[in-house]
């Protein structure tokens, strides 16, 4: 059995470091994002998901003047889940992406989460909530591109953790990326959005559409198609308080789930 691990990206494929290693702060400065810009590129070119959530705070981790780091405070994809702190989702967010490059040690993560936590609280969010996906994930023939991960980083700031969020049927595209329901949806009733889903499921091999088509009956032929489904048993669901009387009025912590990765 390996020890805890903290989960680290690069071009879009994880990696892990010992939990646990010290990072020389002097090294490292955490600044605010103005624009989605940086933020969005940054995320997408090594995030595994590849894309970007709707963000509302983006904080920098930069090393020596080079981003090593961003944390992108986003809205839920639905609010309720941000019901159990005061206010809502108006005074609350959620850790949409957190996403370091393998240099950083491990105790980078548990630093730069402080230092945005501390600038959160000062512009008057009371809440975070994040989540962590513990189910792996491969492409079409095979080859690991998702290990998985209990949140180790979470625990060891202190989270309190709340079981897993309801299970679901994942779609997933010949790279072992995720085709959300969230994107289904979009393509459905043609919202804002819905022609980059369209574009992700013809690069993986469905046609486009001739125009005016229905794209409901449309996304029905082709999704079981060009995707494969996976059974999700829900991911770890983690809350903090940024204020005395918040993290009081929080629910217990249920025990922490542990890495097991062999």
């Amino acid at each position: 059995m390996l020890t805890a691990c903290v989960q680290r990206w690069g071009a879009r494929r994880a990696s892990y470091r010992p939990a646990g290693e010290p990072i020389q702060t002097r090294e490292y400065e955490v600044a605010t994002l103005a624009r989605d810009t940086e933020a969005r590129a940054f995320v997408e070119a090594h995030h595994y998901s590849g894309s970007y959530p709707a963000a509302r705070w983006r904080f920098g981790l930069h090393r020596r003047g080079a981003l090593v780091g961003v944390a992108v405070l986003s809205q839920p994809v639905n609010d309720k889940s941000l019901a159990v702190f005061p206010g809502g989702a108006a005074s609350s967010v959620e850790l949409g992406r957190f996403v370091l490059l393998d240099e950083v040690p491990a105790n980078g993560e548990t630093w730069f989460l402080a230092r945005a936590f501390e600038v959160l609280a000062r512009d008057g969010v009371v809440g975070v909530q994040s989540f962590a996906d513990p189910e792996a994930r491969t492409t079409a023939s095979g080859e690991l591109v998702f290990p998985g991960h209990v949140g180790t980083i979470y625990q060891a700031h202190n989270a309190v953790y709340r079981g897993r969020a309801t299970p679901r049927t994942l779609h997933l595209l010949p790279d072992g990326t995720v085709f959300s329901a969230r994107a289904a949806q979009k393509v459905r009733a043609r919202e804002q959005g819905w022609r980059y889903a369209v574009a992700q499921l013809v690069e993986s091999g469905a046609q486009w559409p001739a125009p005016g088509e229905d794209l409901r009956g449309w996304l029905r032929e082709w999704l079981p198609r060009v995707t494969r489904r996976q059974r999700h048993r829900g991911n770890h669901r983690y809350l903090w308080g940024l204020r005395p009387a918040v993290r009081r009025r929080l629910p217990p912590s249920l025990p922490y789930p542990k890495w097991e990765r062999s």
